[in-house]
Parts: structure tokens; C-alpha cells; sequence
């Protein structure tokens, strides 16, 4: 897996918070996955100390039956943390929505997806630098 750049990921749990993320009609669709961005605002926002890059999946009956829907939000869950992790902009939820051809995209097809529905929506960040990186501890 790629290093991450030390954002921590919240999750949706709840349904109205989902709705938020739907209701805010910010989305890009690719064949391999859906995105919903929704930036925070005071309605809806994490609490103090909570991370401030949320992010939910959802996998329908469309995807398959269950052994379809959770391999597709197993592979949403790794390429998330590959790409969305280092890359997303803080403050903003996050919906990965899975589609029916989520199970059987090539992983890396799976990931520019991923990529360029980040760019298209304008929330795409360059990694930033580590301390590690950067030669400072």
C-alpha cells in the first residue's frame, strides 16, 4: 500500500449524513465508481478533534448479491486509502458509491477513476510533504 500523507479519514454512519452528501449534487460517475463530495459547513460538520475528511461507501443490490456488494467495498475501501488519503482536500465528505463493474474494473482502471473524479470535482491536493520526507523529525 502507498505511504499515506497523515490525513485521517472519518466515517458516515448515519443515514442523514449520507443524504447530506447526495443532497449537495456535487458528483462525478465513472465506470467503475460514483463520488458525492460535500463540503462542511456549520449545519454539518465532524466535532472538534474528529478528523476533517470523512468519507462513506454504499454498495446496492445493483452491485450484486452480498459477496459482490462487499468485495466491491472491499477494493473501494483499499483504493480510497491509496488514493484518497494522501490526496483529498480537508474538510469535504466524501460518498463512494459502487457500480455494477466496481468488482471486475482492474484495480489500477479502479484507482484513475478514483483520481480523476477527485480532479474533476476540484477537490484533488498534491501529497503533501511528510516530515519524514521533508529530512525534519
Amino acid at each position: 500500500m502507498a505511504p499515506r500523507s497523515g490525513i485521517k479519514l472519518g466515517r458516515l454512519k448515519k443515514r442523514p449524513q449520507f443524504l447530506a452528501v447526495a443532497g449537495a449534487k456535487r458528483k462525478w460517475a465513472t465506470p467503475g465508481v460514483i463520488l458525492q463530495v460535500r463540503a462542511h459547513d456549520d449545519r454539518q460538520h465532524p466535532n472538534p478533534g474528529e478528523p476533517v475528511v470523512r468519507i462513506g461507501l454504499t454498495a446496492s443490490k445493483k452491485v450484486g448479491g452480498a459477496v459482490e456488494r462487499n468485495r466491491a467495498r472491499r477494493r473501494l475501501r483499499a483504493a480510497l486509502a491509496e488514493v484518497l488519503a494522501p490526496h483529498a482536500a480537508a474538510g469535504h465528505d466524501f460518498v463512494l458509491v459502487a457500480r455494477g463493474e466496481t468488482v471486475r474494473r482492474p484495480y489500477a482502471d479502479l484507482k484513475a477513476d478514483l483520481t480523476q473524479a477527485l480532479k474533476r470535482l476540484k477537490v484533488w491536493r498534491d501529497r503533501a510533504v511528510t516530515p519524514r520526507e521533508d529530512g525534519k523529525e
